[in-house]
């Protein structure tokens, strides 16, 4: 079966290094905060301006003014800092950031973004900071679906949806296979609960398998 979001987001923490700084992108990747070892001093920096923020608020935690940028109620770790939006955009654009996690639309076996607009006419685009996070995070990572509403793979040879950056993208979670995208193209990693062939058959892009799988995946 596929891993559900919450399972999803705990892979990822267990792949975050110890000590990194990173942005979780809005929705799905903001649960990777709740999954995160107190242990592993992970900082986590929000694009509205804070770094040290801890796992989501919930019942006497929640404060209106404490949010992520998704505006969803956070708690603020010990040595937690706040900071101007410019600021905040500052560290983003220059490098300081060792890994983000954003949300994608699609993704290419060569590692292009594209998560902020899908280019109908009656679409919102939205892009947010999500330009700045995919060219200033040293390593980005994708957390999404495999298939979108309608059951295309949204692992593709080359992507039709307005790019948000290219080939900035080195490791893909979804909810049945984890991939590391790059020149060589896509390389399966982990999977959940589904074979090759019948991954092979859900994406449709060439897969390279990874030596560490078993024999049996």
């Amino acid at each position: 079966m596929p891993l559900p979001p919450d399972e999803l987001a705990a892979v990822i923490a267990r792949d975050i290094p110890a000590g990194a700084y990173v942005n979780l992108g809005i929705g799905q990747p903001t649960k990777i905060a709740d999954h995160l070892s107190p242990k592993s001093d992970i900082v986590l920096h929000t694009e509205n301006g804070m770094l040290g923020m801890g796992p989501a608020a919930s019942s006497d935690e929640v404060d209106p003014d404490l949010t992520n940028a998704g505006k969803v109620p956070v708690t603020e770790l010990p040595g937690a800092a706040y900071f101007h939006h410019a600021d905040s955009f500052a560290m983003m654009r220059g490098g300081h950031l060792d890994v983000c996690v954003l949300g994608a639309l699609q993704v290419s076996t060569t590692g292009d973004l594209a998560n902020w607009h899908t280019g109908a006419p009656d679409a919102i685009p939205a892009v947010g900071g999500a330009m700045d996070l995919a060219i200033g995070a040293e390593r980005v990572f994708v957390m999404m679906t495999l298939r979108d509403k309608q059951g295309r793979s949204k692992l593709v040879t080359e992507c039709t949806y307005p790019l948000t950056g290219v080939a900035c993208v080195s490791r893909v979670y979804t909810d049945v296979a984890v991939f590391d995208v790059g020149p060589a193209g896509a390389t399966v990693r982990e999977t959940f609960g589904i074979s090759i062939d019948d991954l092979r058959q859900m994406v449709g892009v060439p897969l390279i398998v990874s030596e560490s799988l078993p024999a049996n995946a």
